[in-house]
């Protein structure tokens, strides 16, 4: 995972004046290049997830690193900007893939009180690749060129295919084991109740008979004993089917795209992420020619990877729902410095502590949308429900610019605080709300 969203970041830094050298691109239209990839990652989250959940993790990561491989190649490459476009499509598909594939894989094997942690922590591939992608992409720009990147951003992926064949042989073996173990199971246990339900048959059938022969015994009795000898018969010839198909069934998939217990959740992270991606995309330009302006994303990053790594525990815990207001709580206070930030040491300190905000928020609320869902559905609940991530920050980007162009950065940030502060409101009612479905 690391891999891949190392190649991500690689492309967030290198992909803004490759498109001014290359085709001449203006804000507007690198935004539209940029934000294609999100949109595709929200798309295509809940599809890998569904089949994640199906069995299918290892096949949905190496597509994934395939797709994502590809896009980097073809950006090498792309004679114009509609194939551009088409590339960055093709990387956020991958991308989806990569996390949401990964994730019911990770799940799988870990116990349901440490699943809001082991989340927190899997996500710091995503946002170590994110923080690191644009150093590296730096790095190999000054060492070589931009073709050097892109080459590089096909070659992550890769690497993350080869990896995925030396990664969890020994645990899908055994969880294949224990399959089977379990359906043989579930065939003795048919037999045996076969095998009773006939003798119990037998007897019914028998007892029916005697019924008839005697004198003294009603016509009603002579009725109900043959109904009960039908019954059990009925019940003998039923199919072994019968008895394994209970807990495949249990275990199968729902066909929904966006399963129940996803809504609630969905909506407060992104709430969140809207802040998050007002801050990624005006937090560099709103610092002007000062020095804040080559430390602030960083700033920001550390801040956050030092809360998520740290803090993840906290969520099993307290709680999705708890961990979730407070989180947004420090959240808003850090957009609100941002929003009225007087000079760059303040805009430096306000993205520390947005940083530190956004740190739980993803673990908090996948924790919630585990509580709500279907335990078998949960690779596709996770993922529609970080579908719900990339469509804030794909939203913020044009709108907070476009706030930014007409009133002022303040004001693009003031807006990042509404945002956060109706999502605080929806964490204090998702405390209330009930589960929609049991494990």
């Amino acid at each position: 995972m690391f891999c891949g969203y190392l190649a991500l970041g690689a492309t967030l830094q290198e992909l803004p004046p490759f498109l001014a050298a290359k085709f001449h691109a203006g804000p507007a239209m690198t935004g539209l290049v940029v934000g294609a990839a999100f949109a595709a990652t929200a798309a295509g989250r809940p599809f890998a997830g569904r089949w994640g959940d199906a069995g299918r993790s290892r096949a949905v990561v190496v597509a994934g690193g395939l797709l994502a491989a590809a896009a980097g190649a073809g950006t090498a490459l792309a004679p114009d900007i509609a194939v551009l476009l088409l590339c960055r499509l093709v990387m956020g598909a991958g991308e989806a893939a990569l996390f949401s594939g990964a994730l019911p894989w990770v799940l799988a094997g870990t116990p349901p009180d440490q699943r809001g942690r082991v989340a927190g922590w899997f996500g710091l591939s995503m946002w170590g690749g994110l923080t690191l992608g644009p150093v590296l992409a730096a790095g190999v720009a000054g060492a070589a060129d931009s073709e050097a990147v892109w080459w590089t951003v096909a070659g992550l992926p890769l690497l993350a295919v080869a990896l995925v064949g030396t990664a969890g042989a020994e645990g899908t073996a055994a969880r294949a084991a224990a399959v089977r173990v379990s359906g043989a199971g579930a065939a003795r246990t048919h037999v045996s109740a076969t095998k009773a339900a006939a003798a119990h048959a037998s007897t019914a059938k028998t007892a029916a008979t005697h019924v008839s022969a005697a004198a003294h015994v009603s016509t009603a009795a002579h009725v109900s004993a043959t109904k009960a000898a039908a019954s059990a018969e009925a019940s003998a010839s039923k199919p072994a089917t019968a008895y394994v198909s209970a807990p495949v069934a249990a275990a199968k998939p729902t066909a929904k795209l966006i399963p129940p217990g996803v809504s609630l959740p969905g909506a407060i992270i992104g709430l969140a992420a809207y802040g998050y991606g007002t801050l990624a995309a005006i937090l560099v330009l709103s610092l002007g020619h000062s020095a804040g302006r080559v430390v602030a994303l960083p700033v920001f990053a550390c801040a956050f990877l030092v809360v998520r790594g740290f803090g993840s525990p906290l969520v099993d815990r307290r709680g999705g729902a708890a961990v979730s207001r407070s989180t947004l709580i420090v959240q808003a206070a850090g957009l609100g410095l941002l929003a009225a930030a007087p000079n760059p040491g303040v805009t430096l300190a306000g993205a520390a502590l947005t940083g530190a905000g956004l740190g739980l928020i993803y673990p908090a609320t996948a924790a919630m949308t585990l509580h709500r869902s279907r335990a078998e559905t949960a690779g596709a609940a996770v993922g529609a429900m970080t579908s719900f991530w990339d469509l804030g920050i794909l939203i913020a980007g044009p709108v907070s610019g476009a706030i930014a162009a007409g009133v002022s950065y303040h004001a693009a940030f003031a807006a990042a605080v509404v945002a956060t502060l109706l999502a605080l409101l929806l964490a204090v009612r998702a405390s209330s709300a009930p589960r929609s479905t049991a494990h």
